[in-house]
């Protein structure tokens, strides 16, 4: 399989549901320079019912921080912490390949409640 390949195996609705991606609003970035990949790392409110997560984000090639600063991402907040350079990321900031190939961002298209879950 390439890499512009896609395996896709059928899922069942259940096995979606369980994927927890929720609206946040990226409230710090800062450096990170021991990641091996450009990145930083952010913190983002998810609402109420999941409060504020830290995330590593592949993204210092792509976008400067004041970019960042106050936006609206999509992350999955229950997957386990990840240990990335000795800094733990407790979310996963959801992006796809940019046309350059660079990191685009999934967000929403507008205005969006923070929490708001993905479905």
């Amino acid at each position: 399989m390439t890499d512009d390949q896609i395996e896709i195996e059928p899922i069942e609705y259940a096995d979606f549901s369980r994927v927890a991606m929720v609206t946040g609003r990226v409230l710090k970035v800062e450096e990170f320079p021991r990641a091996r990949v450009p990145s930083y790392k952010v913190l983002v409110d998810f609402g109420d019912a999941v409060g504020q997560r830290w995330s590593s984000m592949q993204a210092a090639r792509d976008y400067r921080p004041e970019e960042l600063l106050d936006t609206l991402v999509v992350g999955v907040v229950n997957m386990p912490e990840k240990n990335i350079a000795g800094f733990r990321s407790q979310a996963l900031i959801l992006g796809v390949p940019a046309a350059d190939g660079g990191l685009a961002l999934l967000r929403p298209s507008r205005d969006a409640q923070v929490g708001g879950r993905v479905y």
